[in-house]
């Protein structure tokens, strides 16, 4: 059974075109963030100061496999960085079709700007940590993507429906 897997930066509208795409097919909607945030019982911020990114990252691998396990399909959102992690990579190809959903610095700034909640982006230049960022992760992304979606200046109908005719 192939699941929907939305990957790409912080900010890029995965758990939003998600849910929307997830709405459109018929779908179960699961965000793996919100999963281990459930486990753990503390927000992935408090992971983060607690335990390190390490272990989180572990986390995440543990998800992808628990995932590997779902009887019933369905869209998947993973974290910005999960498929830095090289283990990861293969586990996303198994679990099924990889969507990377695209945006821009600019847009990624207007998204991000309030956002208190990514622990990566806390303290100094946004511009700066989100260029670093995506440009350490927008190589990993391409390869492990089957699909490319530019989402900048696009309404969540018409990316749900680019993906639909790209995935069918």
């Amino acid at each position: 059974m192939k699941h929907i897997i939305m990957i790409g930066f912080m900010g890029a509208g995965k758990t939003s075109v998600g849910k929307h795409l997830a709405r459109h097919l018929g779908l179960k909607f699961t965000d793996t963030d919100d999963l281990i945030v459930q486990e753990q019982h503390m927000p992935v911020n408090q992971i983060f100061a607690e335990q390190g990114e390490a272990y989180f990252r572990e986390l995440e691998t543990e998800m992808l496999k628990k995932l590997m396990q779902a009887e019933e399909r369905m869209v998947i959102s993973v974290g910005g960085g999960l498929p830095m992690t090289q283990a990861n990579q293969p586990l996303l190809k198994e679990l099924g079709t990889v969507v990377y959903l695209r945006a821009d610095v600019d847009t990624l700034m207007e998204r991000l700007k309030r956002d208190t909640s990514r622990p990566l982006l806390k303290g100094g230049n946004l511009r700066e940590k989100i260029t670093g960022l995506m440009d350490a992760r927008e190589s990993t992304y391409e390869k492990v993507a089957d699909v490319q979606i530019h989402t900048d200046k696009k309404a969540f109908s018409e990316i749900v429906l680019e993906i639909s005719e790209k995935i069918s």
